[in-house]
């Protein structure tokens, strides 16, 4: 296991700036996710700390010691890769033994090591198989077996769920946490999935055009979202520009209510995000309601996703699909105000009393 830590990591490929400036502290066993969309910078982070990109500027530590110089084989980490990388004619076994017979390790601790992790992955009664003889989901566990038989210090996963249909990436999500607390090992997991983000990572790392926005753990992303970018990427949210005045927020069709005690704003207009599940058709006294006229219903099961335009804004909901919603008729929706983000209406950061206090 092993602490790493970025500090002030940039890389860029002629005048193209991939990562700027990447500060990021990651603890011993702590399981890690970077996430942003596709270009954001996020599978390069993973190529500096493996050593198969040298950074611009900057200096990448391991344990207090810089690996800035140190060759890829030995920096003692073992990366998973999105496309699973096997050797098609090679057997399970031998896939897994591959990176321990290059170390010249003897065979009976060859073959220890690999039993070991095949019984940990379910994978005894397949280590005569070939590769294309496997599901995707039992290649993608030769894959993490063939990292986790090298012992490392560190896993580093890029994108390794993204071939996999929907049901198995589920599963396989559960299966990398359960190994990772079995393991405990320090582990970079990359993803574009908000959502794998959130049921995985300790903390998670989001990026935006190779720019850090937050790097927090999924509660405080998901309820203090330091920008509108990372309100909207981690979970979804809608964006509501409002008038102020005084302490009074005053939102399209004179909807309006007071503004909680912190959040303050030197313009007179503020923009106020609502996750789809902060709208509710059980409306309780002194709640906020607004009308709506659903433009679409996506019924999802146990819920329904409503669309709709509220002042010139394209808005969803989500609402128990037992509430009696169609398309083109007036629905009553009430608002959860006290779980509300805000944000300023001229650079996007959050007014949360939250960030004043931590940045204090």
């Amino acid at each position: 296991m092993a602490q790493l830590e970025l500090q002030h990591v940039s890389k860029h490929f002629g005048d193209v700036k991939v990562i700027e400036a990447l500060d990021l502290s990651i603890k011993d066993g702590e399981f890690v996710v970077v996430v942003g969309p596709s270009g954001c910078g996020k599978s390069t982070v993973l190529r500096l700390i493996a050593g198969l990109e040298a950074p611009t500027q900057g200096r990448i530590l391991m344990d207090g010691q810089y690996i800035d110089q140190v060759s890829p084989k030995d920096r003692d980490m073992a990366m998973v890769f999105q496309h699973y990388a096997l050797y098609p004619h090679m057997s399970v076994y031998d896939n897994m033994a591959f990176a321990l017979k290059m170390r010249k390790m003897n065979k009976a601790a060859i073959d220890e090591q690999v039993r070991r992790a095949a019984d940990m992955l379910e994978l005894t009664d397949y280590l005569k198989r070939k590769p294309k003889a496997l599901s995707g989901g039992q290649r993608q566990r030769v894959a993490l077996g063939r990292a986790i038989v090298r012992n490392p210090n560190v896993f580093l996963m890029d994108e390794p769920l993204s071939n996999l249909d929907a049901k198995l990436r589920v599963t396989m999500r559960r299966e990398i946490i359960e190994l990772h607390k079995k393991l405990g090992v320090t582990t970079l997991y990359v993803t574009h999935d908000q959502e794998e983000a959130l049921t995985m990572g300790d903390r998670i790392a989001v990026l935006k055009d190779g720019y850090l926005q937050q790097f927090d753990t999924p509660q405080n992303l998901y309820q203090f979202p330091k920008n509108q970018f990372v309100g909207n990427f981690i979970g979804q949210m809608n964006f509501i520009p409002a008038k102020v005045e005084g302490n009074v927020a005053i939102l399209a069709h004179d909807t309006s209510f007071q503004l909680p005690a912190g959040i303050s704003t030197e313009d007179d207009s503020v923009v106020i995000g609502i996750r789809p599940n902060f709208f509710t058709t059980d409306i309780a006294e002194n709640t906020l309601t607004i009308n709506v006229e659903p433009t679409l219903i996506e019924h999802l099961g146990h819920e329904q996703r409503l669309h709709f335009d509220w002042g010139g804004v394209a808005c969803v909901a989500l609402i128990s699909s037992q509430a009696l919603a169609t398309v083109g008729n007036m629905l009553t929706l009430g608002i959860q105000t006290e779980s509300l983000s805000y944000f300023s209406a001229s650079t996007g950061l959050s007014l949360h009393s939250y960030f004043a206090a931590t940045s204090a």
